[in-house]
Order: structure tokens, then sequence, then C-alpha cells
């Protein structure tokens, strides 16, 4: 591969990282917003899975670039999934107040949104380690 081929790939997981970034971070209330109101307090732990998830997508990104047959897509999907999940505000998503009252989603979703984000970074780990070995250009 070439210098320029390769500049165009980091700069693309680069981009990848910073929209997940931005995007997630600005829609769950952790980058402050006019549009959007976080009625969950933040926490240290949230900005961890924040930039975590945006890390590992950047990383996973660039793997795959390099991979000669791409494998783990929909791992990524889920790794990203359960970090969303992590870091976002329980109440504020309406797919889970519909399913659940806000009451129950604190009493019981919040305490587990550490232990989503701690399975959303093996997921990462897991897959990044597994792309590593099988990719001779990684």
């Amino acid at each position: 591969m070439n210098v320029a081929g390769e500049r165009h790939d980091v700069l693309l997981s680069i981009a990848v990282g910073l929209g997940v970034l931005l995007v997630f971070g600005t829609v769950t209330g952790l980058v402050p917003n006019p549009l959007y109101v976080r009625m969950v307090a933040r926490t240290p732990a949230d900005y961890l899975f924040l930039f975590a998830t945006s890390a590992f997508a950047a990383t996973f990104v660039y793997q795959r670039l390099l991979a000669a047959e791409p494998v783990g897509d929909g791992v990524a999907v889920g790794g990203v999934v359960t970090g969303v999940l992590a870091f976002g505000c329980p109440i504020c998503n309406a797919l889970l107040l519909a399913l659940f009252s806000s009451s129950a989603l604190m009493t019981y979703f919040d305490p587990l949104r550490p232990l989503l984000g701690v399975a959303s970074m093996v997921l990462f780990v897991g897959l990044l380690y597994y792309q590593r070995v099988n990719c001779r250009r990684c």
C-alpha cells in the first residue's frame, strides 16, 4: 500500500472516531448543546465509555480497511450499541421508556450501565484481537 492510501485510511478512521464521539455525545447530552437536555447527571464513567467507544470504532475501521477479508461488522455494531446504552441517559431513551417505566429504568437499568460499558469494551477488545491475529497487514 502506498503512503497516500495509508494516510487516507488513517484519516477515515479518525473521521469515524470523531463522528461517533460528536453524534453520540450530542444525542446523549454528554456534549452540551441547546437541543437536548440530559435528565440524569453525567458521570466520569459516561465520558470514559463515550471516548472508549469512539476510539474502538475508529480502530475497528482502520483494521477493517487493512484486512483482506474483513469480518466482525455485526460485533462492532453490537459494541457501539452496547456502548451507547452504557453512556446514554436511561430515561431519555425513547425505546427503553416505551418498554419500561422511568422508575423501573432508574431502579434496574441504571445500575447495569457500567456493566454494559464493560461488555462493550470486551466485545471490541475481542474483535480487535481477532482481527489482528487474522490480518497479515495489520
